[in-house]
């Protein structure tokens, strides 16, 4: 006599016999090879082998794609990353603003640069001391005397400080005075940098390569990351294109496929992005507007005579001017 179940009960045994089935092959770390002569032994039809084949293939392509689940994704992490830099965290809600010169100069500059952003509330400040420049001949930066210089500042008015790191041998004499490694652009794709600042127990702000897609981007995190790093903030700084109406296009659609596709915080450059003062203000409003964690721009105390990138540094009239415009457009358009 043969027992024909009710159609519910029989889908439901098939589910839990096929969730047996990957149990099993989850904790034997082995892919299942289901052959058609297997199939077709115990298969009575109506459905042909291929097509069972078919459905079994699609099942464990599935588990394979999970052994392959990168660290940046949110497959990985579904929540937030949220960064803590002394009393300040970066991915948190409250956009944060990292300002400062191009490059130290002088100890004056930077203590005045310095003392003006703090009293607007400005947490960090940047600034150039290993300056990667497309000339030989530019100003190349002070060096670790600069790191000090501006580390001296920023420690008066409580701020974090993020400079950039251009190789790893630089790393260890940088460290003391750093509170977020920088990589720049032009690093990366740096690996063996890659690598070596994600050995290191510090936060770094990892900029978009001038020609990188967002998957370049996305993997160059992934090698900071897989070294044991999770604290990587990833800086849209535009790319390069053929429009030259500004220094790079700032891909502004980046900021929410980051947003989405990562859970790592994801800041906008709007100074490198743009090259230009008399657009910082709507730059910096688009970023926020599309879900940027914080902005990134650079301010001098006398842009006139600064050692590199003079035209697009705000002055501190400037720099005012731009906080009352930002602050008042956060209290009305961000909740």
């Amino acid at each position: 006599m043969t027992v024909t179940l009710p159609m519910q009960k029989l889908e439901e045994e098939i589910i839990q016999l096929i969730s047996e089935r990957g149990k099993l092959i989850l904790e034997n770390q082995e892919d299942a090879k289901l052959t058609m002569d297997q199939i077709e032994k115990v298969n009575n039809g109506p459905y042909d082998a291929a097509s069972i084949q078919q459905l079994f293939t699609q099942l464990d392509e599935r588990f394979s794609s999970k052994k392959d689940t990168y660290l940046y994704s949110r497959d990985y992490k579904r929540e937030d990353t949220v960064i803590q830099v002394k009393k300040h965290k970066i991915g948190q809600g409250e956009p944060v603003k990292i300002m400062g010169p191009c490059s130290v100069e002088t100890e004056e500059q930077v203590r005045q640069a310095a003392a003006d952003l703090a009293s607007r509330g400005v947490k960090f400040i940047r600034g150039g001391a290993f300056k990667p420049r497309t000339s030989p001949y530019d100003f190349q930066g002070l060096g670790i005397n600069g790191l000090r210089m501006l580390s001296d500042a920023a420690r008066i008015h409580d701020m974090a400080v993020v400079s950039e790191i251009m190789s790893a041998d630089q790393i260890e004499t940088a460290l003391p005075y750093i509170d977020i490694i920088q990589v720049g652009s032009r690093n990366m794709q740096n690996f063996e940098l890659l690598k070596a600042v994600g050995r290191v127990n510090k936060p770094v702000l990892l900029k978009r390569g001038l020609s990188s897609t967002i998957k370049e981007f996305k993997m160059a995190a992934e090698y900071i990351l897989a070294e044991g790093n999770p604290n990587v903030i990833l800086c849209e700084r535009g790319i390069r294109t053929y429009e030259d109406a500004t220094r790079n296009t700032l891909d502004i659609s980046a900021v929410p496929i980051l947003k989405q596709e990562t859970h790592l915080p994801v800041l906008v450059d709007i100074t490198h992005s743009t090259g230009r003062k008399d657009i910082l203000l709507p730059t910096a409003k688009a970023a926020l507007a599309v879900g940027a964690d914080g902005i990134m721009t650079e301010v001098h105390p006398n842009p006139a005579v600064a050692l590199s990138d003079a035209k697009q540094q705000m002055d501190l009239s400037e720099f005012h001017a731009f906080m009352d415009a930002i602050e008042k457009f956060e209290q009305h358009h961000l909740l």
